[in-house]
């Protein structure tokens, strides 16, 4: 049971298509350190993504510029992707971080590639343009990546903080971009910061 059972259609597009489909159901399987805030266990990729590409939909009136949702619950289900081949990093792992562009962008090769030249580059110009975060729309995504995992943390007893002995400076220097784009969110985090600190799940 699996792609290997798949019968095709036919049609070389058509195929690939329901193929790529089929290989990013393996999201539900590339865990992160985020803890679901009932606590029973840490979430996926796909759960991370598509809660993200809701987020954007609500949050928009706090960006400092105007975005295109559409473009950005794109670049929301997409960011994640290539996960699936090079493995989640965790936000705050120095060692890991070292190479992580490296290993995504073999990852992002190996698994566009699976598409169509059109579809493939469609794709990756989604996934380049969030992870540059320089237009207003990759802005706006990537808060909405930070906010989430920030969010559990403040309702899970700051699980992944504490996990990884992690630094409120490292937390802070994470959270530039919303401070930047997003300052009225920011101020909200910042309240959260220090009560992290005082409870303990972040080092001072």
């Amino acid at each position: 049971m699996g792609i290997g059972d798949f019968v095709g259609s036919g049609d070389a597009r058509l195929d690939s298509q329901l193929l790529f489909t089929a290989e990013i159901d393996k999201m539900t399987e590339v865990l992160r350190r985020t803890l679901l805030i009932n606590g029973s266990r840490r979430e996926n990729d796909a759960e991370h993504s598509w809660h993200i590409a809701v987020m954007a939909l609500l949050f928009s009136e706090y960006a400092l510029e105007p975005v295109d949702i559409g473009r950005v619950v794109q670049m929301c289900v997409v960011h994640d992707l290539v996960e699936i081949v090079a493995g989640d990093t965790f936000a705050y792992d120095e060692e890991g971080n070292r190479d992580k562009e490296e290993r995504e962008r073999k990852a992002a090769d190996q698994l566009f590639s699976k598409l169509q030249p059109d579809q493939a580059a469609m794709i990756r110009s989604l996934w380049e343009e969030f992870d540059r975060m320089e237009t207003a729309d990759a802005k706006y995504a990537a808060c909405m990546d930070r906010l989430q995992p920030f969010l559990h943390n403040t309702l899970t007893n700051g699980h992944t903080w504490v996990e990884g002995g992690t630094d409120c400076s490292m937390v802070e220097k994470r959270m530039d971009i919303l401070r930047e784009f997003m300052p009225k969110v920011y101020e909200w985090m910042r309240l959260n910061l220090r009560n992290g600190v005082e409870k303990g799940w972040l080092r001072p």
